[in-house]
């Protein structure tokens, strides 16, 4: 922690004799209660904020940065979650873009919540690793690897690889993500560790509403595809396949998102296990409370149904403060 802080402030007294010196803040506020079915998700309440910053120079689409996200669980201690180092060099214009380092994982990603769940922007808040996405008038498409541990004696490597994007015309398009995690074993190859492979897709096609429209919104369909095995235990690899389609509607400042997975369960590393059911559908009541430039605000009621006879439900509440130049 103390070579992290002071790794920041040479950084910051370097960068302030730059001409093209940028900063941000970032405060957010996180209340999400989770009054779920044990059997196939965690019921808890998670509420906290984090707070983060950044300090860098942007020299001819050339950025450099560095700083802290920390996050603060009510009900804990100061030091119960660790705070995480922010460094990477990016390089962007109109057409690409380009990442190395430590940067934060929100805006970067898009994937469906049942490929990488929404608890990752709480407690694993930046992507370490790389990050590239080309853009055209017609579509854009991504690719990224995190590094999610180093082997060690008590860490197992571990990583994951995807790339998602779109192409479009006029107000059709389709999308694609795709997702890959290896958990390997620790260097002293524990018994009873097992090495574990997940890898799935997911394409779907759809119409959104247009930029001119006073309702806002897209309707799409498709597949999402898994397979998973562990080494040892699963004979060979574990597949599913099933129909995944989504529907969102915003109107002012009151919204609605559907989505649907029925067919076959799925198991993905860091992906919601409600996608574990064979048939899953969840709804999500929004209200945008706050619109401000560099202030949003967002409250929404979620309903869970699994296996067409259990229906769970979750509110959360999220604001978002950003702020710098």
């Amino acid at each position: 922690m103390k070579k992290a802080l002071l790794l920041v402030f040479i950084l910051s007294s370097l960068l302030g004799k730059a001409q093209n010196f940028e900063y941000q803040v970032l405060f957010e506020g996180i209340g999400d209660n989770r009054e779920f079915t044990a059997m196939y998700a965690l019921p808890q309440t998670i509420m906290g904020t984090r707070g983060a910053f950044e300090l860098g120079v942007n020299i001819d689409n050339h950025r450099l940065r560095g700083g802290l996200s920390h996050l603060l669980e009510f009900g804990s201690n100061i030091d119960s979650q660790k705070p995480k180092l922010t460094l990477y060099y990016q390089f962007t214009d109109d057409q690409k873009e380009f990442i190395f380092g430590a940067f934060p994982r929100r805006n970067k990603l898009n994937f469906p919540l049942a490929m990488l769940t929404d608890t990752l922007l709480y407690y694993r808040p930046n992507i370490e690793g790389l990050l590239g996405e080309v853009r055209w008038d017609w579509g854009k498409q991504n690719g990224f690897v995190d590094w999610v541990g180093r082997q060690s004696t008590e860490r197992r490597e571990q990583f994951m690889a995807g790339s998602s994007g779109e192409i479009f015309y006029k107000n059709l398009f389709i999308e694609n993500y795709i997702l890959m995690y290896h958990n390997a074993h620790t260097k002293l190859n524990l018994p009873g560790n097992h090495i574990k492979d997940y890898f799935g897709y997911a394409v779907r096609g759809g119409i959104r509403t247009s930029d001119e429209s006073v309702l806002q919104g897209d309707i799409k369909a498709g597949i999402l595809f898994s397979s998973y095995r562990e080494r040892s235990v699963t004979e060979g690899y574990i597949t599913g396949t099933s129909f995944f389609a989504e529907a969102n509607g915003r109107y002012k400042n009151v919204g609605i998102k559907s989505v649907l997975n029925t067919g076959a369960g799925h198991n993905f590393g860091f992906g919601d296990t409600y996608y574990r059911a064979n048939d899953y559908w969840r709804t999500d009541l929004i209200w945008y409370f706050i619109n401000h430039e560099n202030v949003k605000g967002k409250f929404n009621i979620s309903m869970h149904l699994v296996d067409w006879d259990t229906l769970d439900q979750q509110q959360q509440i999220s604001v978002i403060y950003v702020f710098g130049k």
